[in-house]
């Protein structure tokens, strides 16, 4: 079956606004009496906000009850705003540009599958809304990843079949997630990370359409 669609994650893929979660996350970490490390930070790529909160506790031992938990991931994310807010076209990761323009020119459809509630914001902020045929968030889902609501939602909205998208992904849950819909995987990063992946490059700058859609045949 040709592929129709490429579905991407946000974080890692387009733009990398994971130092800014680790700011944020380490702040209210200090706040509560512990450190995080940027190697702890980790394991919150492509989590939840109130699960990545969920680790964040466990990893200082603190227990407390869902409307604590609430208020601290609000304050978290309003860190996490005040970052962001200042981002440009500048942060745009190298290379996506570049691959965009052959998505287009290939006739390919585009969805942005991320977990995050902030995606509009950041992609208004670094000018990329018209990018995306459909856009799906966290405010769209009640799942986060691995599980694979947010790309099947997208592959939905796109009108095509998961067995004829591409999921663009940096995460190991992201890339898990990816599978478990029925798409083919291409995992940005590490391949001893993301092992799951079906095709591994170090980011879009390595890859073509063309290759891509060659792999995936």
């Amino acid at each position: 079956m040709p592929i129709k669609a490429f579905l991407f994650d946000l974080d890692g893929v387009i733009v990398d606004t994971a130092i800014y979660h680790y700011q944020a996350w380490r702040r209210l970490a200090n706040e509560l009496g512990f450190d995080i490390s940027e190697q702890f930070n980790e394991r919150l790529k492509g989590v939840s906000r109130m699960e990545s909160l969920d680790i964040i506790l466990a990893q200082g031992g603190i227990t407390l009850p869902d409307d604590k938990k609430n208020d601290l991931a609000a304050q978290k994310n309003g860190w996490y705003l005040e970052l962001v807010s200042r981002m440009t076209s500048d942060d745009i990761l190298p290379g996506v540009a570049t691959f965009f323009s052959q998505v287009r020119k290939a006739g390919l459809k585009t969805a942005l599958g991320s977990v995050s509630k902030n995606a509009p914001l950041i992609l208004e902020r670094i000018g990329m809304t018209n990018a995306f045929d459909a856009i799906i968030d966290g405010t769209k889902i009640s799942k986060g990843k691995p599980d694979p609501e947010v790309f099947l939602k997208g592959a939905a909205e796109l009108e095509v079949s998961p067995a004829e998208c591409v999921v663009f992904e940096d995460a190991v849950a992201g890339v898990e997630a990816g599978k478990r819909g029925g798409m083919f995987v291409v995992g940005l990063g590490s391949p001893d990370m993301l092992i799951q992946a079906d095709l591994v490059a170090p980011s879009l700058a390595a890859l073509t359409v063309e290759e891509v859609l060659k792999k995936s045949e």
